[in-house]
Parts: C-alpha cells; sequence; structure tokens
C-alpha cells in the first residue's frame, strides 16, 4: 500500500480511472500463480504440544463471557474507527481541506507502511506485558489522532504526522486481540472467536462508512465525525482496560 496508493492516485489524476482497476486487476492475475508455484509443496507442520482445550463449550460458552463481550464490543469500535471513518472518509476529508490526490493518496500510503511496524510491535509487545493495558493503550492513543486530525486544516506535514501516528496504533490491535483470545478462551476456539470478532469488526466498519457519510451530508464537515470517533476509540479502551490478563 504504501507503494501502490501514489501510484493509482497518480493514475487516476489523469482522469482515467479505469487504467489505475485494471494495474489492481494484472497485480491480482499474477499473484494467483506465483501464490501457486511458491505453496504447492506447502505441508502444514505437526504441533508438537497439543493445543488448549476450549474454556466452555464454544459459541454458547463465548456468548456468556463478559470478557469476550468486552472484546466484541471494542473490536466493533475498531472497525468503526479504522475501515469504516478512516478508510473511507480520509480522502475525501483530505480534499476538502484542499490537497490535491497524490499528496492525500501519499498521506494515506505512508498510514498503511507504518501499519507494518505497528502490528509486529504490538505482536512483540503482547508476548512481554499485559495485553488488554495494552490494547486500552493502542485504543487511547488511535483516540488522540482523532485531536490531530481535527487540526490538519491545510497542513500537509500535520498530515503527514497523523498518517504517521494513526498507522502505529491501525491494526495493532489485530496481533494483540489473537493472543488474548487464544490464551483467555483456548486455542481450539480462536478461529469461531476470531470470526465473529471480524464479523464485529466488519459490522462497526460499515456503521462508520455509512455513518461517516450520512453525518457529512447533513453537516458539510467531518468534525463530528471525528469527535464521535475519539468518543468511541475512548470507550473501546475503557472496555478492555479492567480485564484480566491470563497466560497459559
Amino acid at each position: 500500500q504504501l507503494m501502490l496508493m501514489p501510484v493509482l492516485a497518480a493514475l487516476m489524476q489523469g482522469g482515467d480511472w479505469r487504467r489505475a482497476f485494471l494495474l489492481l486487476a494484472v497485480g491480482c492475475l499474477l499473484l494467483a500463480p506465483l501464490a501457486f508455484t511458491l505453496l504447492r509443496n506447502a505441508r502444514p507442520a505437526r504441533p508438537e504440544v497439543a493445543p488448549a482445550a476450549p474454556a466452555g463449550g464454544g459459541v454458547i460458552a463465548l456468548a456468556r463471557s463478559r470478557a469476550f463481550h468486552a472484546i466484541f464490543w471494542s473490536y466493533s469500535i475498531c472497525g468503526f474507527t479504522t475501515s469504516g471513518v478512516i478508510e473511507t472518509h480520509l480522502m475525501p476529508y483530505a480534499a476538502l481541506c484542499g490537497f490535491p490526490p497524490l499528496p492525500s493518496a501519499t498521506a494515506y500510503g505512508i498510514l498503511s507502511g507504518v501499519n507494518l511496524i505497528g502490528m509486529i510491535a504490538a505482536g512483540w509487545l503482547s508476548d512481554r506485558v499485559h495485553r488488554p493495558r495494552l490494547l486500552a493503550g493502542i485504543y487511547l492513543a488511535r483516540a488522540l489522532s482523532f485531536v490531530l486530525l481535527i487540526f490538519v486544516a491545510d497542513s500537509l506535514p500535520l498530515l503527514i504526522v497523523f498518517a504517521v501516528v494513526f498507522g502505529l496504533f491501525d491494526y495493532s490491535t489485530v496481533p494483540v486481540t489473537v493472543s488474548y483470545v487464544a490464551s483467555r478462551f483456548g486455542v481450539r476456539v480462536v478461529g469461531v472467536s476470531m470470526g465473529i470478532l471480524s464479523a464485529g469488526h466488519a459490522l462497526g466498519g460499515a456503521l462508520g462508512a455509512s455513518a461517516g457519510g450520512a453525518v457529512f451530508d447533513l453537516s458539510g464537515a467531518y468534525m463530528v465525525v471525528w469527535l464521535i470517533s475519539l468518543a468511541l476509540a475512548l470507550l473501546a479502551a475503557g472496555l478492555v482496560a479492567g480485564l484480566r490478563d491470563e497466560r497459559r
């Protein structure tokens, strides 16, 4: 994304958006045989230790768990504030602030590239620190990044600073959440747990995208959208901060 977003923006800036989509199509077509060739002889490794038994009885046990509800609703808010609000409305907001497509796409590409650092760092930390507090810290930092966004105006350096800060705390929730779910509820229910959580994340994203557009249509500005996102990120931090951390 760090490399691709500015290239796509440059192609679209010429007025021919079809060329950008053709580039994506060719990329996907090239990746298919490459993946098949590289993974054709792959064999799953046998685990040396048997996976932990689930704490309870699958979906019903998860539905009865207050801890899982806290993770679910915070992760849904995560979807609202990332794929919903920022990934949908950052570029239109940048255009509203007066930035041309190429600098806006460059900022978005930087945000996406910094995601890599944020996810690896969060994964490393989740092996070493109290994970609910780490999650709360990530949501708190995300909330503060919306304050930066409110004051972007026509300052490209501030837009880049926002992209770096938000990128660090964008998808960094994922490795921490997976690690916590695995040890709190059992490895054998990680699949169904993350399936439910990902569905909540997607619903939150859909709500963030549509609500952001509706609020902008009513007000003609994004201020209310950023304030709502800030408040929800603070709520997500509060939901997970008090959870206990159990490592097996």
